[in-house]
């Protein structure tokens, strides 16, 4: 009796108290797996989150502020600001260099992402056959990533601009063709002409061999992306396939690609983004030769924008066709 009288107190006194009720249930309470895993994944992205408050935010601040000014250096490094407004947006688009950069941006992207897209998926899709090396044939294809970053970026985009594309090949004319007029080389042009292609298809299918180069070079991300998805198809729906007597190209169409179009709509806003913020877009290139902070502020602030509505527009319009797998 004197047991059950005291846990009874006890309860009531953890009613009335609302500290001892929260050190019940909030303290002394074992935390599930759940939640010890959301605290650390907050510990490991807390560095970031400090970084972007702290670092970048204000960084941005100040160029949306820089943006609507002029900017005059004074002695000492400090800088006097003078409003304008919308000045420099207005002469954004009045200014003939910035809107050829832009579009040009736009053609590049519009024939970059599905040359990159589709070769990624080839390329994912052969490594992930069962076959002899396939870890070192998925680390060949990933070293262009790692190569084409950093210092060999700037030694690569150095050659281009400067022309020097190496010792070249011998077409028989006695003239050497460098590695970028290799189409010329094959007389792919003829050939098409000959089979009465469209002239844009055939430009198309000249410029996109004289770049499988930097095809190559962007498409490792998105290829671990792709086998990724790959991996995660189950094996007993291509059972199933085999036994139903579907033939590959049958299985590829109704069941791979649909299962992976999530892997292709997540590598195509990667390509689009990565396609625009690559040092040599020549949006990019032109602002950063700009010496008008302000305009050059108002500028990438719009560029930005016009970004970020063509990711919005492709990505309603794609995920309108991306099969999502339910797990019930």
């Amino acid at each position: 009796m004197d047991n059950n009288f005291n846990s009874n107190e006890l309860e009531a006194a953890e009613i009335k108290n609302p500290v001892l009720r929260f050190l019940k249930t909030k303290v002394f309470k074992k935390s599930s797996l759940t939640a010890r895993r959301a605290r650390a994944g907050y510990a490991f992205v807390l560095p970031f989150l400090l970084g972007i408050l702290l670092i970048y935010l204000p960084i941005l601040v100040d160029s949306v502020w820089f943006s609507f000014n002029d900017l005059e250096t004074l002695p000492g490094g400090k800088l006097l600001l003078h409003f304008r407004g919308f000045d420099h947006f207005v002469a954004a688009f009045e200014n003939e260099s910035f809107t050829t950069a832009l579009l040009a941006a736009i053609q590049q992207l519009i024939f970059e992402v599905p040359a990159i897209i589709v070769f990624s998926l080839f390329i994912a899709v052969v490594l992930n056959q069962k076959m002899l090396g396939r870890a070192a044939f998925r680390a060949i294809f990933f070293v262009p990533v790692i190569i084409a970053t950093g210092l060999m970026e700037s030694i690569n985009a150095a050659d281009m601009m400067s022309g020097s594309a190496g010792e070249g090949i011998d077409d028989g004319s006695g003239q050497q063709s460098s590695a970028s007029d290799i189409i010329s080389v094959l007389d792919v042009q003829q050939l098409f002409a000959s089979m009465k292609v469209g002239g844009e298809l055939v430009s198309y299918v000249v410029q996109l061999v004289n770049n499988v180069y930097s095809i190559i070079n962007y498409s490792g991300i998105q290829m671990l992306i792709f086998l990724a998805g790959l991996q995660s198809i189950s094996p007993a729906i291509y059972e199933a396939c085999q036994i139903e007597g579907a033939t590959g190209w049958e299985t590829f169409w109704k069941i791979t690609f649909p299962m992976i179009s999530p892997m292709i709509l997540v590598n195509a806003i990667y390509t689009i983004i990565d396609s625009f913020t690559r040092t040599n877009n020549p949006v990019i290139s032109f602002v950063s030769s700009l010496t008008d902070y302000g305009r050059q502020s108002a500028m990438s602030w719009m560029y930005f924008i016009i970004v970020g509505l063509i990711l919005v527009v492709f990505a309603a319009i794609a995920s309108s066709f991306v099969f999502y797998q339910r797990r019930d």
